[in-house]
């Protein structure tokens, strides 16, 4: 069974486009990233999977349940943190918590306390008295306090520090190790590089590749650095040049034996070629398929 299908899921606001034609298949137990530019329509995707506003057309399913029709069965089963949670400031975050835990008739209360002690957050404190890192850590726990089949999770790590947020992924890894299925949204690029194996990629409300970490960063780029050199004739695939007195780094796309021949009446005095890293191979993509 899939824990996320979706078939030209599509969103309109009015005439303003949100998500179109969105075909997206997450298999249960991965731990899969969603990536994309602000306004991509990452946020509105998660909102139509949930059923916090309906489709415009298309049709999908989470957990082998229609978006529309089971909405209130895929709730019980999914744990959800959007990008910006907000609570009652006057509750107390265990009140909160048990409130929550409430809703869906359950008692969380040993499970919240593990979580709050793992992710070092004060159950006693009223919410209105906490930081923005803190009101994110209520939001994970409350999230994660009935340890659901699948996680959708919006920018689950802005606000924390970065001890909480290496605990904060120790806890989604066990859980995926568990059998959960982690559905992760983030502009942290090296996070969906380091966690994730396959990720989907949104530009301008449209899908623009789904495919493993290591296909979609595998880009073909390879950064390449000459150490004194005077002078530097144009190189066909070769781009981003920055120099610092006679040395000069740049990003190059084509066959190795081309740059070769390209460099064989240039005089330097050595040459270093690697890869890019993860984040590095994403954000050319985006400005490849954006260009």
């Amino acid at each position: 069974m899939k824990a996320i299908e979706t078939h030209g899921l599509t969103k309109f606001y009015g005439k303003a486009r949100g998500i179109e034609g969105v075909d997206l298949t997450v298999e249960e137990g991965e731990m899969f990233g969603f990536i994309g530019p602000n306004g991509a329509g990452k946020s509105t995707t998660i909102r139509t999977l949930l059923g916090l506003i309906r489709p415009t057309d298309g049709h999908a399913t989470v957990l082998g349940m229609d978006i529309e029709r089971d909405n209130r069965a895929i709730l019980r089963e999914v744990g959800y943190l959007p990008s910006e949670a907000t609570f009652y400031r006057g509750m107390r975050v265990g009140d909160l918590l048990a409130f929550s835990a409430k809703l869906r008739g359950l008692d969380c209360t040993g499970e919240a306390r593990r979580l709050a002690d793992r992710l070092e957050l004060d159950m006693t404190r009223k919410v209105g008295e906490l930081s923005l890192g803190n009101r994110k850590k209520v939001g994970l726990v409350a999230a994660m306090q009935h340890r659901p089949r699948l996680y959708i999770l919006d920018e689950p790590t802005s606000g924390l520090d970065p001890l909480i947020q290496r605990e904060f992924f120790a806890l989604l890894r066990e859980r995926n190790e568990e059998g959960a299925t982690v559905f992760l949204s983030s502009h942290v690029l090296s996070d969906i590089g380091r966690y994730c194996g396959r990720a989907a990629i949104l530009r301008d409300g449209r899908l623009v590749r789904e495919d493993s970490i290591e296909n979609l960063a595998g880009t073909g780029l390879k950064h390449v650095t000459l150490r004194g050199v005077p002078f530097l004739p144009p190189i066909e695939g070769a781009q981003d040049f920055q120099w610092q007195d006679t040395d000069v780094r740049f990003l190059y796309s084509g066959r190795a034996d081309a740059l070769i021949r390209a460099l064989a009446a240039v005089t330097f005095e050595d040459i270093t070629v690697t890869d890019p890293d993860v984040e590095e191979g994403f954000l050319h993509y985006y400005e490849k398929e954006g260009n």
